[in-house]
């Protein structure tokens, strides 16, 4: 088997992926990434990048026909450019496979979705369907790493499909590797970790993620199975319990003017922060534990945005047939994802008092499309204004940052901007003849 290290020569990795490096010895002959979206991509072709021959799978055969061909599922800066490279130079490919994958790679990473039931639970069906398929055709020793995030306790469940399913006494091993990629940031946030967090149960396991996390020169957190898996849902709660309370405090500064100075705005979303919040308290609820921490937390993500409706309809006084103009519908900047985005449920909220809603992103409406009725999608943000009685931003890209604000005013109706994610300055808009709303600042 080939294996394979890598030095650096002093340099840090930058966005081109001008890498320098000196290969000494061998590496592992091939990775598996089974999953292939945003986290297994992005998995994938990092590790790619690395110098590693990568195998990336998925069940969806059009998803990968796709990506033969150089189209993505999602929309991550830098990703693209980063697969064709790693593609162009045999060092990434897809395929359907599982078999596949799995014959010819000894450390196999789970990559695959994990939406939520409606009890707030994790639907861990394909974690084991994955299981399942692996066991059933690993010929020789095999690390499997859990990249999911999934509820502590998965390890062993995982660990248990395998044994039942696996044929003969081939030796294997789990570990849970949880990312921490934030998407619009992903890959930069691969190559530059603050700490890499690896649960592992054997020394073999151990060498085998650390030699391969070694190039990156990052610190390595080695724990058992189980504290990793709570890790990753210890830090996105403790996250989203950050974004709660600065709303909560903006709540009060607008109630007595005060300004909030920190980035409050219409409370989090996105695929992980709403879905694993919700299973790490189905997880504490069946240990025992009522959370009422994060039950709050919940809860004040939830009002934030009755609060943003209210304030919108208490400087519009009339929402039924006003128009309103709503720049950005993915939940953060620079991805494409309106999963659990507020943008949308703010929508929703407004249509059913009977405004007409106009929408730009600059890359989010394809996929907005495919879940938004009677909304005009707009070619920029200046068609978003025409016409429309008020421009409501939801989300904070850089070139909304950068707008002709004269032309703005031209184009709306009246010179009302309501900003959600307060990217503007008061003042500034003020002397152009704006009224400017913004989330616990001053009003003008």
């Amino acid at each position: 088997m080939v294996h394979r290290y890598f030095l650096f020569l002093g340099l840090k990795l930058s966005l081109k992926w001008n890498l320098i490096l000196i290969e000494l010895t061998i590496g592992l002959d091939n990775i598996a990434i089974i999953g292939s979206g945003y986290v297994g991509l992005v998995t994938g072709a990092c590790f790619a990048e690395l110098g590693n021959k990568v195998i990336c799978t998925d069940n969806d055969s059009k998803k990968i026909a796709s990506l033969k061909k150089g189209i993505l599922p999602i929309y991550e800066p830098g990703l693209k450019e980063l697969i064709a490279n790693n593609v162009k130079n045999k060092r990434l490919s897809f395929i359907t496979s599982i078999k596949d994958a799995v014959l010819s790679s000894e450390v196999i990473f789970i990559a695959v979705g994990t939406t939520a039931l409606e009890n707030g639970e994790a639907d861990l069906t394909g974690i084991e369907n994955v299981a399942r398929n692996i066991a059933i055709n690993m010929k020789g020793y095999r690390l499997i790493v859990e990249k999911s995030t999934v509820p502590v306790e998965t390890g062993e469940r995982v660990k248990h499909t395998i044994r039942t399913h696996l044929k003969g006494n081939k030796k294997f091993d789990i570990a849970s590797n949880p990312e921490f990629l934030r998407e619009g940031t992903a890959i930069n946030d691969f190559m530059h970790p603050d700490r890499i967090v690896i649960g592992v149960e054997s020394k073999k396991a151990e060498d085998l993620l650390v030699n391969l996390y070694n190039p990156l020169n990052a610190t390595i957190v080695v724990t058992n199975i189980k504290s990793a898996e709570l890790i990753k849902h210890a830090s996105n709660a403790f996250l989203a319990t950050k974004i709660s309370f600065i709303n909560a405090v903006s709540r009060i500064c607008d109630k007595v003017g005060a300004d909030v100075q920190l980035n409050a705005g219409l409370g989090y979303g996105g695929s992980c922060f709403p879905k694993d919040l919700d299973a790490f308290l189905a997880i504490t609820g069946h240990l025992g534990y009522d959370f009422q921490l994060l039950k709050a937390v919940k809860t004040i993500n939830e009002e934030q945005k009755n609060f943003i409706i209210k304030k919108i309809k208490d400087t519009l006084w009339v929402v039924k047939d006003k128009t309103i103009g709503i720049l950005g519908l993915a939940f953060k900047p620079d991805t494409d994802d309106v999963r659990n985005a507020p943008a949308l449920d703010l929508i929703y909220a407004l249509q059913q008092e009977g405004a007409k809603i106009k929408v730009y992103d600059p890359q989010a409406m394809p996929k907005a499309k495919s879940v938004l009725k009677n909304v005009t999608f707009c070619a920029d943000s200046y068609a978003v204004c025409r016409g429309s009685d008020c421009l409501f931003i939801a989300t904070e890209w850089n070139e909304f940052k950068e707008l002709d604000f004269l032309k703005i005013k031209k184009l709306l109706k009246r010179p009302l901007i309501i900003d959600g994610r307060n990217i503007y300055e008061a003042k500034s808009l003020e002397k152009l003849g704006f009224r400017y709303i913004s989330i616990g600042r001053k009003s003008i």
